[in-house]
């Protein structure tokens, strides 16, 4: 898929910025084929715990609390769907309210906490970013919801027309290609590659484009990974809008099946290190089971790793409040033995 910010003034032009398929940076690197041995790989796998023994601990989110806050914040919703507040404005990452990431409600990953807030009780949020159309990121029922409270939706190439099938308003959706930028009440949204994949169904495979959000405010400048393999473009990332006072990054639902587009712990880390990150913040676990791992690892792991890098990691519990940037000691929540 091409880089390149060219204008869709002529068919030849529409059709480079809108493919039939997009692809990464490095084509070679793309998802698994393997399907039967994932799927044999799913029933022998052997865990102690794929899914957490006791109630984990969640912060509830009031609407009162979200429009009194006068500093830049950041509330982790779970998994990776992130709320925050930047220069006074209400933005929110790949929202996912639903019991379960997945095409129906009554089959597959199912949450293992509530959420801080309901759909409901969410007041007006200016912008929503989203990352790419998987389910675990791009929730219909979510997204259907929040519609009319939504000022602005940005959204990579071709993920708008998903949108917009669900009734979402065209003028409430701002699509973009990789390296585009949009500028919504003074903040600067830019849409940054990953290494990963798309697709919703059997036949859809790749027919939307993902990426990452680089998000700066008056006085912060974030990251917002989505899904992604290592690649080196978390380095050319890093150089063109580094540093960034906090990263929040995918560390989890990895495997040697699908290395290319998931990153393993020690990856997350080195990803945040070349993004010039000074506080990263891992997301993409702690649930769903998407993977082969303990529920509990990728925290764990991750944890260690920035430990003996130096790295400054934050951890919050559910729902819990962050002020961006700030180095947020972190508490085990995800140990059985400290919760029993």
């Amino acid at each position: 898929m091409s880089s390149s910010l060219t204008s869709c003034s002529t068919p030849e032009q529409e059709t480079q910025r809108y493919p039939d398929k997009f692809v990464n940076s490095d084509p070679a690197l793309k998802a698994p084929d393997n399907v039967f041995e994932i799927i044999k790989a799913y029933f022998t796998a052997e865990r102690k715990n794929p899914t957490p023994t006791f109630a984990l601990p969640v912060h509830s989110i009031t609407a009162e609390q979200l429009l009194n806050e006068e500093s830049d914040v950041v509330y982790r919703l779970g998994h990776s769907s992130v709320l925050m507040k930047l220069d006074g404005k209400l933005v929110m990452a790949d929202p996912v309210f639903s019991e379960r990431a997945s095409p129906v409600q009554f089959l597959g990953p199912k949450r293992f906490h509530e959420t801080p807030i309901s759909l409901e009780a969410l007041p007006d949020i200016d912008v929503v970013v989203i990352s790419h159309d998987h389910y675990d990121h791009l929730d219909k029922h979510s997204v259907k919801t929040l519609a009319s409270k939504v000022g602005m939706f940005l959204v990579p190439l071709k993920v708008g027309q998903v949108m917009r099938d669900w009734g979402v308003s065209a003028e409430k959706i701002t699509e973009l290609d990789w390296w585009e930028s949009e500028t919504v009440n003074g903040i600067a949204y830019t849409l940054t590659p990953t290494q990963h994949f798309s697709g919703r169904g059997l036949t859809d495979r790749d027919s939307t484009l993902w990426g990452s959000w680089v998000i700066k405010s008056s006085e912060n400048n974030v990251y917002f990974s989505g899904d992604s393999g290592y690649f080196k473009g978390f380095k050319e990332i890093g150089d063109r809008f580094g540093p960034f006072d906090l990263t929040m990054i995918e560390t989890g639902a990895y495997n040697t099946l699908w290395s290319h587009i998931h990153m393993f712990p020690e990856q997350s880390v080195q990803a945040h290190v070349d993004l010039k990150g000074k506080v990263m913040m891992p997301i993409h676990n702690s649930t769903f089971d998407l993977s082969m791992h303990d529920w509990d690892e990728p925290l764990e792991k991750s944890l260690r790793i920035a430990t003996e890098r130096g790295v400054t990691l934050v951890s919050p519990e559910i729902g819990q409040r962050l002020e961006v940037g700030e180095v947020l000691p972190v508490v085990n929540w995800w140990n059985n033995s400290l919760a029993d």
